[in-house]
Parts: structure tokens; C-alpha cells; sequence
């Protein structure tokens, strides 16, 4: 099934620190940090792979797992209790617990650059840590075996490795987002960041893969939008309120979606999950690392509904490059970065499911936002449209 990579621009951010440059509203915001996707090729595939990449060195790495049907690789090993102190990289796949081959393809690129835990006095004696998360995905692209292995793992990464320092990131229906869908909307990739007046960044990517509503179906409004804590494609001005879409416009969008549905066979079984990687340049410890990672989730309740359910496996991971100095002792300077890490994903997920694009294929038909309801503030590429296979 022929698919078109999304990539719009991503609008730049007003938010500056002195010495820094203007954002890209990216995970790669966050220096020294990395995106790659790659996608499972061949006829019937609907399906990929992202990593996120950290610096030579690694970085301080967290998680936070509250989906009731995880798939994970290496969570364990980011306890704060537990020995390894950081890792090179993070794994987002599509493929459910297969497509979790995918961190081996990651893990094998690390091993030969002798990037990971030294276990031995040779400096390639080492085993790297890559955590992972999986989406479910299987069969929407309508052939149930394509799905991510080690290869598009390795595809991925040496994608990451091969962009340059602070370069966008695709967003839509690329890597874990190729085959993501938003409760009954197109899902994708999505990214956002912002810089405190601390100088501290923080920025999310999200692979939207809801089993839970993004959109009000009051209104057409995105639950991403409403109290938008920072600049978003509906709040030009943080504090603004939404665009509503108009009355017939929604409604409209409400029968093309009744109609696909009652196509579908009452709707796709609700095997879902949002994973996530926030990553930020503070220097944070272990602990407040996953504290970051956990109210992250709070982002994620805010642009879905309902989230956490026993057929998600909703994931946050969170990176800590150490860049900037935290005061230690200053709980009010990790604050920010706490409520930062919530602000940054919702709008993440926002601006995933505006990227998105509608797919239509063997495995079936999946409406984007965009083509239901448009999208005036929506960046340079981003109007409603359908991919056919």
C-alpha cells in the first residue's frame, strides 16, 4: 500500500532563552536529541518504527506505565532502584509485543558504535539498554503479518543518526504513527516543546493510538484545545479559547463517521495505546525523571477520553539530558518542569491528530480530522486528504 510521509512545518515557537535558538515545537528542541522513523514496507503493510535518540553518553531515563495491556521492553530496567543510570536510546512500534523486535534491530546498531552498560574491560563489551512500547496496529493495513521487526528498528535509528542537530520532526503518519488511530479518527506522530524562563526546555512525541475519544462530540473541538496551557494551532494566544468548528460541519463530520463505522462492521476492536518519550535538557535525577514521566500522563487525560483503560497501554518515557543546572533543592524549579511535561504532551497529541491524513486500504477506511472538519490554522501541508492503497 503506497503511503505519502507527513511532513509539515512545524511553526516556531516565540519562546527564547538568550543564546538559544527559536524552537522548532519539537522533540529535537531538546539538544543533542534525535528522531528517526521508518515504516514496514510491501502491499498490505500500515505499520513503522520511531526512536528517539540521546546523546553520545546517554541519558537519565524514566518511565511511567498506566495502560491496563502494555507492551514493554526494558521498563523494568529504568527503575530508579534498579542499576542502569541511562540509555542511548527509546523505542516507539507499531506491531503490538511483535513489533517489539523492533528495540533488537536498535540494540545491534548501539553494540557495533560500542554504545550501552560496559560489562567488561573491553570497551565493545557492552549491552545496551533499549527501552521499548508498542502499539497495537496489527491489520489495518490488511495483512496481518506486516508488522516491525529488527530491521525497521535498524532503518530507524540509523535515520535518527543521520539527521543533523535540531532538524524538524515528521509528524503524522510516519514511523509508530503509520498505522495509529485516534478513537475512530486517523492517529499519527505528533511533537510540541517549550522553553521556561529558566532556560530549561521540555518537549514530547506522542504516537496517538487511542482506544478513547480525541475529539468532543459535543462540539468537533479537540479535547487537546481546551485550556490550552501554551501556543497551539487553535490558541494562537495561550488562553484563548478553541475555534469551534461550525454547527453543520460537525454535524456532517458526525454522519460520514456513523456511516464508516456501520461499514466497518460497528467499529475496530479496542486494542489501542498512546506511547510517549518527554524528554527535557534539565538535570534531573532518577527519581524526578519519573516523576516527570507520570505527570506527563496528565497531558495525555487531557486530549483523551477515556485514557488508562485495560485495552491501552498507555507509556510515557522520559529522557534527561543534564544540560541545564536544576537547583536540587528548589522544588518549585521542578515544578515547572512537571506541569511543562503535561502542557507539552497534550499539544503533542494535537497537533498528531491535525497531521494525520486519512487512509484508505484493505484494512479499512480511517477519516483524519482535517478532511472531516478542515483546518484553517493547520501548518503548510496539513489539509484534509486521502491516501488510497
Amino acid at each position: 500500500m503506497p503511503r505519502e510521509d507527513q511532513t509539515p512545518e512545524n511553526r516556531a515557537s516565540e519562546n527564547r532563552a538568550p543564546g538559544n535558538p527559536p524552537l522548532l515545537d519539537a522533540l529535537t528542541d531538546v539538544a543533542g536529541i534525535r528522531v528517526g522513523h521508518a515504516e514496514v514496507a510491501g502491499a498490505g503493510a500500515l505499520s513503522g518504527t520511531t526512536v528517539v535518540l540521546a546523546p553520545e553518553g546517554g541519558a537519565v531515563a524514566a518511565v511511567d506505565v498506566r495502560g491496563g495491556g502494555p507492551g514493554t521492553r526494558e521498563t523494568d530496567a529504568l527503575d530508579p532502584r534498579n542499576l542502569v543510570q541511562r540509555v542511548d536510546a527509546v523505542v516507539l512500534t507499531g506491531g503490538s509485543a511483535y513489533g517489539l523486535d523492533a528495540a533488537s534491530g536498535v540494540m545491534a546498531w548501539l553494540e557495533e558504535r560500542g554504545r550501552g552498560v560496559q560489562v567488561g574491560a573491553d570497551p565493545a563489551q557492552v549491552v545496551p539498554v533499549v527501552p521499548a512500547a508498542a502499539l497495537f496496529d496489527l491489520g489495518r493495513g490488511g495483512d496481518w503479518r506486516a508488522r516491525p521487526d529488527a530491521s525497521t528498528g535498524r532503518a530507524a535509528v540509523e535515520a535518527a543518526a543521520a539527521t543533523g542537530p535540531g532538524e524538524p520532526v515528521a509528524e503524522g503518519g510516519v514511523g509508530a504513527g503509520t498505522g495509529a488511530v485516534a478513537g475512530q479518527l486517523k492517529g499519527g506522530i505528533g511533537a510540541a516543546s517549550v522553553r521556561l524562563a529558566s532556560g530549561v526546555t521540555v518537549a514530547a512525541l506522542v504516537a496517538v493510538n487511542a482506544a478513547g475519544s480525541v475529539v468532543d462530540p459535543r462540539t468537533g473541538v479537540l479535547f487537546g484545545e481546551y485550556g490550552a496551557g501554551s501556543e497551539s494551532p487553535a490558541h494562537p494566544r495561550p488562553g484563548e479559547p478553541p475555534a469551534y468548528p461550525p454547527a453543520e460541519v460537525h454535524a456532517e463530520a458526525l454522519r460520514r463517521l456513523a456511516r464508516e463505522r456501520e461499514a466497518a462492521g460497528g467499529g475496530a476492536p479496542p486494542f489501542n495505546t498512546t506511547i510517549a518519550v518527554v524528554a527535557t535538557d534539565a538535570d534531573l535525577v532518577r527519581a524526578q525523571a519519573q516523576k516527570l514521566a507520570g505527570t506527563a500522563h496528565d497531558g495525555l487525560a487531557r486530549a483523551v477520553r477515556p485514557v488508562h483503560m485495560l485495552t491501552d497501554g498507555d507509556t510515557v518515557f522520559t529522557l534527561a539530558t543534564g544540560r541545564v543546572p536544576v537547583p536540587s533543592q528548589d522544588p518549585v524549579a521542578v515544578n515547572e518542569i512537571l506541569a511543562a511535561g503535561a502542557d507539552v504532551l497534550a499539544r503533542a497529541i494535537v497537533k498528531a491528530v491535525r497531521a494525520a491524513r486519512t487512509v484508505t486500504g484493505p484494512g479499512g477506511t480511517f477519516l483524519s480530522y482535517t478532511a472531516l472538519y478542515g483546518d484553517q490554522h493547520a501548518p503548510a501541508g496539513c489539509e484534509g486528504g486521502v491516501r488510497r492503497g
